[in-house]
C-alpha cells in the first residue's frame, strides 16, 4: 500500500516538474520580450536573451508613441476588429442556424462548400481577392478590411454543429405560440447558445486583431494601416538604420496585450462553452 503510494507521489511530482519545464520553455520568449522593451539599444544588442534589463528604461516606449503612428494603427484595428467581430458573430450564429435547422434545396451542398473553404489555403485567394476589391472600387478603403472577411467558413461550423445539439422541442414550442424563424432564432434559440457564441467572440476577435494577410491585398494607404501591418512596416526598417529591438518588442507586446486580456478574462466562458459542445455533441 505504501509502495503503491509512494509510486503514485512519484509519478505525480514527475508530471508537475514536466508541466513546469514546458511552461518555462513556452513563458521565456515573452519575458524576453518584456524585458527587452524596457532595455537600451546597447543592452538589447548585448543581452539579447537575459531577461533582465541593465538599466532600465521606457525609451523603447517613448519612441513608439513619438516617432511610430502607434496610436493610428490601434485606432483602426479596434475599429475593424469590434465590427469584424460583431458581424461574424451575428452572421456565422445566422448562417449556422439555417443550415442546422432551415429544410431548403441545396444544403448539405452549402455546408459541404463551407467544409471545402475551410481546407483552402488563404494565399490562394490574394489575387482573386485583389481583382474583386479592384473591380468593385473599394481597394484601399476601411469597407476592404471589413467586408470580404466580415463572415467565416469555420464560425459558421461551429455554430451550426452546436445548434444541431440542441433540443427541437424548445423551437418547436415557440413554433406553436406563433413565433416565425427569426423570432425563434433570436429569441429563444440565439440565448440557449450563448456557450458558442462567447466562443466564436474570443476566436473572432484574436483572429481579426492578428489579421495580416488580408491588409496586405485590401490597402496600402499608411493612414488605413491595422496594428499588425504597421508593424510589419516597422520590423522591414521603416524608422531607419539598427535593430531598434525595445522599440520593436515594446510595439509587439502592445499589440499583444488586448488579445491576452480578452483571453484571460472569457477564458472560464471559453473551455466551458468546448466542453459543453463536446458534451451535447
Amino acid at each position: 500500500m505504501r509502495k503503491d503510494n509512494a509510486r503514485s507521489l512519484a509519478s505525480t511530482f514527475a508530471g508537475y516538474c514536466i508541466l513546469i519545464f514546458f511552461a518555462l520553455v513556452f513563458l521565456y520568449p515573452f519575458v524576453i520580450q518584456i524585458a527587452t522593451s524596457f532595455k537600451t539599444e546597447p543592452d538589447a544588442a548585448a543581452h539579447p536573451l537575459s531577461p533582465i534589463p541593465h538599466p532600465v528604461t521606457m525609451g523603447g516606449y517613448e519612441k513608439v508613441f513619438l516617432n511610430t503612428d502607434l496610436p493610428l494603427w490601434l485606432g483602426n484595428s479596434l475599429l475593424v476588429t469590434v465590427v469584424l467581430t460583431a458581424g461574424r458573430v451575428l452572421l456565422d450564429s445566422m448562417a449556422g442556424y439555417a443550415l442546422a435547422r432551415l429544410r431548403f434545396p441545396g444544403r448539405r451542398a452549402i455546408f459541404s462548400s463551407i467544409i471545402a473553404i475551410m481546407a483552402v489555403p488563404g494565399v490562394v485567394l490574394f489575387i482573386p481577392k485583389f481583382l474583386v476589391l479592384n473591380q468593385f472600387g473599394i481597394y484601399d478603403s476601411y469597407t476592404a478590411l471589413i467586408l470580404p472577411v466580415i463572415a467565416d467558413a469555420a464560425g459558421v461550423f461551429i455554430m451550426k454543429q452546436f445548434f444541431e445539439s440542441l433540443p427541437v422541442s424548445v423551437e418547436e414550442a415557440a413554433k406553436v405560440d406563433g413565433a416565425g424563424v427569426f423570432r425563434t432564432y433570436w429569441s429563444i434559440v440565439l440565448p440557449m447558445a450563448r456557450p458558442a457564441l462567447l466562443t466564436l467572440t474570443i476566436i473572432s476577435f484574436q483572429g481579426s486583431w492578428n489579421e495580416f494577410p488580408h491588409t496586405l491585398v485590401a490597402v496600402q494607404s499608411p493612414e488605413l494601416f491595422t496594428l499588425p501591418r504597421g508593424l510589419a512596416d516597422l520590423v522591414s526598417g521603416s524608422l531607419g538604420k539598427g535593430t531598434q529591438y525595445p522599440l520593436k518588442l515594446g510595439a509587439a507586446l502592445m499589440a499583444t496585450i488586448p488579445v491576452a486580456l480578452v483571453f484571460v478574462i472569457f477564458q472560464r466562458y471559453f473551455v466551458r462553452g468546448a466542453n459543453e459542445g463536446s458534451e451535447k455533441g
